[in-house]
């Protein structure tokens, strides 16, 4: 018997006496997906300093090779987002890129657009005064469109640093129309079949506006676009305290939640380890998904079961692969325990408006220890059952590192 197995048998029984069917937990366990970026795989920094990490990708394909090293030491990471240009091929050869990772076991993710990093963007990209540099962001979102079919992408992931820093700068109304405008563009050319995900952040690098600030203003243009433009939340770019899971819960009864860039943060826009600060607001984000997709609730259902998981993190001085194994495992960690809620018990505590009782469900749940019931359901997977120590064992640090050395950059499918 495997070391996990009498704890994890003492845990099922556990559960099953609070009416939750242990088989249909590990097999949502089994279902889940989460998809790893590639720039996490290259180095990366501050506004102060980029440590370069011995083994660091510099090529798309190596991030390709980290991102399928990763879902094999997980079994729940099977795609890779891209950033153009960052991942663009020299010859253009999307195709090669979709097949080699294909090749590796794992696909294509979402496509992510960079309209941010040249000079050009300097006062914006589509809410630029200049409509020759809006127009160049355009067609590159637009290049963006006609690449995802190439890598099989059905996600098109937008964020903008457009902003203000100084009151009179420019005209706020004429920024919101300018964005409203390029993004009817956008979504006019996505493919058949694909969503948009649009992004939004309350500061930084723009610091008196910005022009997509919280998630009303991004669900109010996502509404405005049609059923294939969702609302995409990342975990760092709230103000302090703010509520996230209701955030989270109210996007999903309005069927506009589209996906999430899991990280932590504790001041600002930290992109730390996901669950490494706050663990407890990681589970009750959870919580909210796992029960929308367990309730019969339209559209909240339907929205929750095609949400798209995405880390998008910084690993600056803690490496780069055995982070990113570990932020996988904690999504999965924080998953785990809200399968584990009793869900019915909740409902008639919070019906009778019984305060404590409900609350000490939730939290029990939390506290659950789900260690064992992961190592089983990875057992089953045919994946390491300690995937951070397999991945130690199985030399790809080393490898790499000898491979490739130190690099200060990151290019594109070479």
């Amino acid at each position: 018997m495997s070391n996990h197995r009498a704890a994890y048998e003492i845990l099922a029984e556990q559960l099953e006496a609070k009416g939750i069917d242990v088989e249909s937990v590990k097999a949502a366990l089994k279902r889940q997906h989460i998809e790893t970026p590639s720039w996490g795989y290259a180095n990366s920094g501050t506004r102060f300093k980029a440590f370069a990490w011995p083994g660091a990708a510099t090529t798309t394909r190596q991030k390709l090779d980290d991102a399928a090293m990763v879902h094999k030491m997980t079994g729940i990471a099977p795609t890779v987002a891209i950033h153009i240009p960052w991942d663009r091929p020299e010859d253009d050869d999307y195709d090669a890129m979709c097949q080699y990772a294909e090749e590796r076991g794992i696909a294509i993710g979402a496509v992510n657009p960079n309209v941010f990093q040249d000079d050009e963007y300097k006062l914006g990209s589509l809410g630029n005064p200049d409509p020759a540099i809006r127009e160049r962001a355009l067609d590159h979102i637009l290049e963006c469109c006609e690449i995802m079919p190439r890598v099989k992408s059905t996600v098109l992931s937008l964020w903008f640093a457009d902003g203000t820093n100084y009151a009179g700068q420019d005209s706020l109304r004429a920024r919101k129309r300018r964005f409203e405008e390029g993004l009817a563009t956008v979504y006019k050319h996505l493919p058949k079949g694909s969503r948009m995900l649009v992004e939004y952040k309350f500061f930084e690098p723009a610091f008196y506006s910005t022009d997509i600030p919280d998630w009303g203003t991004a669900y109010a243009w996502c509404t405005k676009l049609g059923p294939q433009a969702q609302v995409l939340v990342d975990l760092g770019h709230h103000a302090q305290g703010v509520n996230i899971e209701q955030i989270v819960a109210f996007l999903l009864d309005e069927g506009k939640l589209g996906g999430f860039h899991f990280n932590n943060r504790k001041y600002a826009d930290d992109d730390l380890i996901v669950g490494s600060t706050n663990p407890y607001e990681l589970f009750l984000i959870y919580n909210e998904l796992t029960g929308a997709a367990l309730s019969q609730d339209e559209p909240a259902r339907t929205t929750a079961l095609n949400v798209a998981y995405m880390i998008d993190q910084c690993h600056n001085i803690e490496g780069k692969m055995a982070p990113m194994i570990y932020s996988v495992l904690n999504c999965q960690e924080a998953y785990a325990k809200a399968l584990c809620v009793p869900r019915r018990h909740l409902a008639e505590a919070q019906q009778n408006g019984n305060v404590l009782e409900a609350h000490r469900i939730l939290t029990d749940a939390y506290r659950t220890d789900v260690r064992p019931l992961l190592a089983q359901v990875r057992e089953e997977m045919g994946v390491p059952a300690d995937p951070i120590a397999a991945y130690w064992a199985s030399g790809y640090e080393e490898k790499i590192r000898a491979e490739r050395g130190v690099a200060e950059t990151s290019g594109g499918f070479q």
